[in-house]
């Protein structure tokens, strides 16, 4: 089976969480559909890293995905968080049970904002947990609830890619990708 993820993606996003979900993900033979809710597919990631997007997202959004994850970054966070097709797409997500998941401050910034986290534990980068409300924030590098997968920032992003990897595609594959990986 074939699994489909769609990674969001925004100016000002993180760049090694950006590319540790890419990375990991196709090495676990997911089928990867990058998305920019910019105007543009070329976008410039926090740190000046330039990334280009595999289309649009509102040319996406009436496609299935097995996954949905938003990658951190302040700035790219704020920006997928104020992206009205975006939060219509994951609570959509949610509803169906299908995994959804963020790193960093996307889940204070982005799956807050869409009312998805009520009731929820989650994580996400310690210092913009005061966003959080209505939800259960855990310390720790990922937590996984149901359908929705949360980490706290760039160090657990390896972590979290791998968590991914375990929840859509089994442990298994998630074994032989970390063996692969050396991790």
């Amino acid at each position: 089976m074939t699994f489909r993820a769609l990674i969001t993606v925004a100016e000002g996003i993180d760049d090694l969480q950006s590319v540790t979900l890419i990375d990991v993900l196709r090495r676990a033979e997911v089928e990867v559909l990058v998305a920019s809710i910019e105007s543009r597919r070329m976008l410039t990631c926090a740190r000046g890293t330039r990334l280009t997007a595999d289309g649009m997202l509102v040319d996406v959004l009436a496609q299935d995905f097995d996954l949905i994850v938003l990658p951190g970054g302040a700035v790219g966070a704020q920006h997928l968080g104020a992206h009205q097709p975006l939060l219509q797409r994951v609570k959509d997500q949610a509803a169906a049970g299908r995994l959804f998941a963020a790193i960093a401050e996307a889940p204070a910034l982005a799956l807050q904002a869409f009312g998805v986290l009520r009731q929820r534990r989650m994580t996400c980068l310690p210092s913009v947990s005061h966003h959080l409300s209505g939800c259960h924030f855990i310390d720790q590098p990922v937590v996984v609830d149901g359908n929705c997968i949360t980490a706290q920032g760039s160090g657990a992003a390896l972590l979290f890619a791998l968590t991914l990897v375990e929840q859509m595609c089994g442990k298994g594959r998630r074994s032989a990708v970390a063996a692969q990986m050396l991790v």
